[in-house]
């Protein structure tokens, strides 16, 4: 097995070589001796026959939390204005996150990913450089300080009592309300204070950026890729409206009236809110006791393959409901989870989610507040 050093060393050469490709042949890069034990790198950057020159000093990390940033690298940046204001930081690093990148790029730290987010602006000699790679993490690069992450449905249910419930937050609180593990809760919580998602004191969550939340939670989800969530696409041949108006109508079995255990969800359910563009696919969750094509069935809908006016969609967990409201008959998920699921969806449906969380944010009362929660059996992610 391959010791941190020799994997910071691979890092560091690679990322010495992706600056020299980007800078060109008319340029030098030159790796000078480092005395300092704060630093991993010393790198003098040089255009051909220019006697300017700037220096690099280089953290190589395999990951970089917003909370890293913030902790240690801003630190390091003050302390290296006050001794030599023309010597910049470059952090090196597999890959670094949107909301890592722009606190970086806030507080003048140069940074370069192997996939490709580089940001470097120095100004003797002028060197301006800004690409743009992978804006979710690759398999291949580690995990960011802790393994729990944003993903599955485990993290979907406590998203939502964190960006529904304001805070003050206890872990044995939100372990009861969300029907989690106490051990999975607060691990989630160490991953998201390290994000800078939440912010705890001692023990308690004293505050949530719940609209970062909810777009951090949306980039490690799909809505038509969950991981235990089938979808189906249908044509509704007397247009979409008619299927909203067709719901309060479906029958009632053993097991309870149709209509209640289907919940719009996406463009339809941010309507309610903002109105970014008319129409739109109609996406329907489906309550895991349904079939998808027995309710197809009951709402005269057509299966095809593609030009689906109707998406129907096995909900990965009945917490999707939670917060819902019914409208003229008709089950909306609640707002976070239409945010959510828009910003997790195609084609246009990220734009709404980006309207309904300015809406929300400019509205928190119309939403927040007035979420109830109750314990919901345990599931399984």
């Amino acid at each position: 097995m391959e010791s941190p050093r020799i994997r910071e060393a691979q890092l560091l050469e690679q990322g010495i070589r992706a600056l020299s490709g980007l800078l060109g042949p008319e340029w030098q890069v030159t790796q000078r001796p480092n005395n300092s034990r704060v630093f991993d790198a010393a790198l003098e950057v040089r255009a051909d026959g220019d006697s300017t020159y700037t220096q690099l000093l280089v953290e190589a990390v395999q990951a970089v939390p917003p909370r890293f940033v913030v902790d240690r690298l801003v630190p390091k940046m003050q302390l290296l204005r006050e001794v030599n204001h023309y010597t910049n930081l470059l952090v090196v690093a597999p890959w670094i996150s949107s909301q890592a990148r722009d606190l970086l790029q806030q507080h003048g730290i140069g940074y370069l990913d192997l996939t490709g987010n580089v940001g470097i602006r120095v100004s003797r000699p002028a060197i301006i450089i800004h690409t743009v790679g992978a804006e979710r993490a690759p398999r291949s690069a580690p995990r960011e300080i802790s393994r729990t992450t944003l993903a599955g449905v485990k993290a979907g249910r406590l998203v939502r009592v964190l960006a529904d419930v304001p805070p003050p937050h206890r872990a044995t609180d939100l372990h009861r309300v969300s029907a989690l593990s106490l051990p999975y809760v607060s691990r989630l919580l160490e991953t998201l204070e390290d994000q800078l998602l939440i912010r705890r004191k001692g023990r308690v969550v004293t505050d949530v950026d719940w609209p970062q939340l909810l777009r951090a939670r949306a980039q490690e989800t799909s809505l038509l890729g969950h991981g235990t969530g089938t979808f189906r696409g249908f044509l509704a041949p007397n247009g979409v409206p008619a299927v909203l108006q067709q719901i309060p109508r479906l029958p009632t079995k053993s097991i309870g009236a149709i209509g209640e255990g289907l919940s719009v969800t996406g463009s339809y359910a941010a309507q309610r809110f903002v109105q970014v563009a008319v129409g739109g696919q109609l996406v329907l969750y489906v309550g895991s006791w349904l079939d998808i094509d027995d309710v197809a069935d009951e709402l005269g809908l057509l299966p095809v393959y593609e030009g689906a006016d109707v998406l129907l969609l096995n909900e990965p967990d009945s917490f999707v409901r939670k917060g819902s409201e019914f409208v003229d008959g008709v089950q909306y998920v609640a707002p976070s989870q239409a945010a959510l699921d828009c910003l997790a969806g195609p084609g246009r449906m990220p734009a709404e989610g980006e309207a309904l969380l300015n809406f929300m944010e400019a509205h928190p009362q119309e939403w927040r507040a007035s979420t109830k929660y109750g314990g919901l059996p345990p599931v399984q992610d």
